[in-house]
């Protein structure tokens, strides 16, 4: 399937080179179990998050709810878009990199919302296109409501869409090159994602492979498992990166960045990301 040339996403956001961009996992917000009742204390811990990365060295910061748990598998609460939206907000104040955001599990419109309102760069749409069996059920991708809504607002926020994402299960007999196909082509994603099976888990770079193969033109990000001791070669056969769990001070997503963790990864990364 052909389609018109598109701008690299990736290039028009990080034109020096391969991108790693760091995950600043929030604390619970407003509505959710674990909740702590203090916006403030989500705020500080995201902006440490925020410096820890940058002074660090990572080009890029991506936004989400991830200790919002359990997920809704799609539209979250108004409270939730509130609270991301504030946060969010105070991140593209502060930061000199792009700034990405992710409404878990799967609301592509609010993330496009806030990102819009808040001048971030791009939002992560866990299914974009297809379905997947999660632990939310089944979640059916809705590109088409996406993309629409991108033209309305007259947005150019990039959308990095997950390919086989993590914590689900693809339909049987669907290949990852169909997947990936499908998203790139049909879905008009801007960038490609591709994970472990789940958050900190290593990702194969035969899934990187594979991917390349199904949209040859699109540009392929790796959204797990990344350390100082596999980034070189991540970013050997990957566009770039989308690094969480192993920079954080306990090894365990949600527990805050640690910035010396950060600054070795960026020296392993060296002249790999160029």
């Amino acid at each position: 399937m052909s389609v018109e040339p598109r701008v690299d996403a990736i290039r028009r956001l990080w034109p020096r080179g391969r991108p790693l961009i760091g995950m600043v996992h929030l604390l619970a917000l407003p509505g959710s179990p674990g909740w702590g009742g203090s916006m403030n204390a989500v705020l500080t811990r995201a902006l440490d998050d925020v410096r820890a990365l940058t002074e660090g060295g990572m080009d890029g910061v991506l936004v989400e709810n991830y200790l919002d748990v359990p997920f809704f598998p799609g539209a979250v609460q108004p409270e939730t878009v509130a609270a991301l939206t504030r946060v969010v907000g105070a991140v593209v104040a502060r930061s000199e990199v792009p700034v990405g955001v992710n409404v878990l599990r799967n609301d592509a419109r609010s993330a496009l919302g806030i990102a819009v309102a808040c001048d971030a760069s791009f939002i992560r749409v866990n299914v974009h296109t297809g379905i997947m069996w999660t632990d939310q059920g089944q979640i059916e991708g809705r590109a088409a409501d996406t993309l629409r809504l991108r033209r309305a607002l007259a947005s150019d926020v990039a959308i990095f869409a997950d390919v086989h994402v993590k914590h689900a299960t693809p339909p049987p007999g669907q290949r990852l090159e169909a997947a990936a196909a499908d998203t790139w082509y049909r879905g008009l994603a801007d960038v490609l994602v591709v994970s472990g099976s789940a958050t900190g888990d290593a990702t194969a770079t035969e899934d990187v492979r594979r991917a390349r193969a199904g949209a040859p033109e699109a540009p392929v990000l790796v959204g797990s498992g990344v350390n100082p001791q596999s980034v070189a070669t991540i970013l050997d056969v990957a566009d770039g990166a989308i690094v969480g769990t192993s920079l954080t001070r306990a090894g365990r997503a949600g527990t805050g960045i640690d910035m010396d963790r950060v600054r070795a990864l960026v020296r392993a990364a060296g002249s790999h990301r160029a």
